[in-house]
C-alpha cells in the first residue's frame, strides 16, 4: 500500500489530498495511517519533513467523520499538542487544507496572543483542537475548554516539548483526558525522558522508526567552519555573497543574538527578519510569511522557533552559534533538504564551541567535514591549539594542577596565615 487512494479514505478527504499535489505516501504515512485507522496507539520516531502531519491528521479526520454532529459546548473531540506557536499554526493550516470539504470544526489555541478569540472559538465545541501546552492548561483550568471527551490525542515533537520544560503541563493535561482514548506520539529523537512519558500514557503502542534516532537528513551537505567568535559576522557576510545562498535560515543561541545578527544583515543590505520567544505572535508570523514568500532572504531564529519553520526551498541553514543541545542540531538542519530536495548546512565553530561540536558528532554518529575555503579559517585554526592543550591536560591525571613555579601552591595557606592558631575541632563544629 503506497497510494492514498488505497487507504479507503472518504472521497472528500481524498479530493483535498489530491488537490494538494499528493498521490504517493511517504514511509511514515505508509506505516502509520493503516495502524491508526485500526485504533492502535502509536509511537513514531521520525525526522521533521517526513510527512508526519498527514500521518496523524488524515486518519483522525476519517475517524471523526463517523461521529459528525457529536460536538458539545466547549468540548474537544481530538487534541493535538505542539511545542511552539509556529508549529501549532503550521499543523492547523495543513489540517484545514485536508478537511476543507468536510464539516469539521477546528480551533487553534496558543500563548502570546489574545485569549478572547480562542475562548470564543471553543464555545460551540470543536472536532480538532491544536494547542500549545501552557495556554491550553490555562483555558482548561478556567473551564473554557472541556477535555473530558477527547477521543484522540496527538503529541507532536514530543522530545522538544520535554526539552522546553512542558512535562508537568503535559501530565496535568493528561489528567483531564479520559483514560479510554487513542494516543499517538511523534518525536524526532527518543531520549529516556520521552520513553518514560510514552510508557505512562500509551497502551501497547505500535512503534515506527522511519530513520535511525538523531540521524541527519541524507541530502544535507554538512560543513563546519572554524572561525573566531569575533569574526563570525564577517564570515556570515562572506558566505552570503554566494548567490547560491538563495533562502537561508540562520540559527543563534540567544534571542538578543538573533536580533543583533538580523540588524547586521540589514546593514549589509540583506533583507532579513528575526523570530524568537520575545517577539509577538503577529511579528513572528509576519517574518515567517515574508520568508516563505521570498520577501526576505534570511530568517534568523532561535531553537524555540526552529520546529515551527516549515518553508519549502530553504537552500542553506547556517548555525551562527552551535547549539548546546546536540539534538537541536538535527532539528535545525532538518529545515533544509525537505520534500526530497537537497540542502546545505554551515556550522560556525569558535574554539569555545568545540565541546558542542564533539557532542553533535557523537549523536549523529558521523564526522562533519571541515570547510577550509573561507578567509577566516587560519584565524579559527590558530585558536585551536589552546583548546587542544586544555583537552590534553584534562585527559591526564593532574589536569587541574597549575605549575607552581614562582607561585604559592593552591592548597597551601596564604602567607601570613601560617602562625594563626587553629581552633579545636569541637569548637569548629559549633
Amino acid at each position: 500500500m503506497t497510494k492514498f487512494v488505497e487507504l479507503g479514505l472518504r472521497e472528500a478527504v481524498l479530493r483535498a489530498v489530491e488537490e494538494g499535489g499528493y498521490e504517493n505516501m511517504t514511509p511514515i504515512q505508509t506505516q502509520a495511517i493503516p495502524n491508526v485507522l485500526e485504533g492502535k496507539d502509536l509511537i513514531a520516531v521520525a525526522q521533521t519533513g517526513t510527512g508526519k502531519t498527514a500521518a496523524f491528521s488524515l486518519p483522525i479526520i476519517q475517524m471523526l467523520l463517523k461521529g459528525e454532529g457529536k460536538r458539545q459546548a466547549k468540548v474537544a473531540r481530538s487534541l493535538i499538542l505542539a511545542p511552539t506557536r509556529e508549529l501549532a499554526v503550521q499543523i492547523a493550516e495543513n489540517i484545514r487544507a485536508y478537511a476543507k470539504y468536510v464539516h469539521l470544526r477546528i480551533a487553534l489555541v496558543y500563548g502570546g496572543a489574545s485569549a478572547k478569540p480562542q475562548i470564543k472559538s471553543m464555545m460551540p465545541g470543536v472536532d480538532i483542537l491544536i494547542a500549545t501546552p501552557g495556554r491550553l492548561l490555562d483555558l482548561t483550568n478556567q473551564r473554557h475548554i472541556d477535555l473530558g471527551q477527547v477521543e484522540y490525542l496527538v503529541l507532536d515533537e514530543a522530545d522538544r516539548m520535554l526539552d522546553m520544560g512542558f512535562i508537568r503541563d503535559i501530565r496535568k493535561i493528561i489528567a483531564y483526558l479520559p483514560k479510554k482514548r487513542q494516543t499517538l506520539m511523534f518525536s524526532a529523537t527518543m531520549p529516556t525522558s520521552v520513553e518514560k512519558l510514552a510508557a505512562s500514557i500509551l497502551y501497547k503502542p505500535f512503534r515506527i522508526d522511519v530513520a535511525p534516532e538523531a540521524t541527519t537528513a541524507e541530502k544535507v551537505d554538512q560543513h563546519v567552519l572554524m572561525v573566531p567568535k569575533s569574526r563570525k559576522r564577517d564570515l556570515l557576510a562572506h558566505m552570503l555573497k554566494d548567490e547560491a545562498v538563495k533562502r537561508v535560515l540562520v540559527f543563534t543561541r540567544t534571542k538578543h543574538g538573533a536580533n543583533r545578527v538580523s540588524k547586521h544583515l540589514d546593514r549589509l543590505g540583506v533583507a532579513s527578519g528575526a523570530i524568537h520567544g520575545n517577539k509577538s505572535q503577529n511579528a513572528r508570523q509576519k517574518a515567517l510569511n515574508e520568508f516563505r514568500s521570498g520577501a526576505i532572504r534570511a530568517l534568523v531564529a532561535t531553537d524555540v522557533a526552529a520546529r515551527g519553520i516549515d518553508v519549502d526551498g530553504v537552500t542553506h541553514v547556517i548555525n551562527f552559534d552551535l547549539p548546546n543541545e546536540p539534538e537541536s542540531y538535527v532539528h535545525r538542519i532538518g529545515r533544509t533538504a525537505r520534500a526530497g530536495e537537497s540542502g546545505v548546512s554551515l556550522s560556525f565553530c569558535d574554539h569555545e564551541e568545540r565541546a558542542y561540536l564533539r557532542d553533535i558528532e557523537k549523536i549523529i554518529r558521523q564526522k562533519i567535514p571541515l570547510m577550509t575555503d573561507h578567509p577566516y579559517h587560519a584565524e579559527g585554526m590558530a585558536s585551536r591549539p589552546h583548546a587542544a592543550e586544555k583537552e590534553d591536560a584534562s585527559s591526564r591525571g593532574n589536569s587541574r594542577r597549575r605549575s607552581n613555579s614562582g607561585q604559592h601552591k593552591p592548597n597551601q595557606p596564604k602567607p601570613g596565615n601560617s602562625q594563626r592558631r587553629r581552633r579545636p575541632a569541637r569548637q569548629r563544629s559549633r
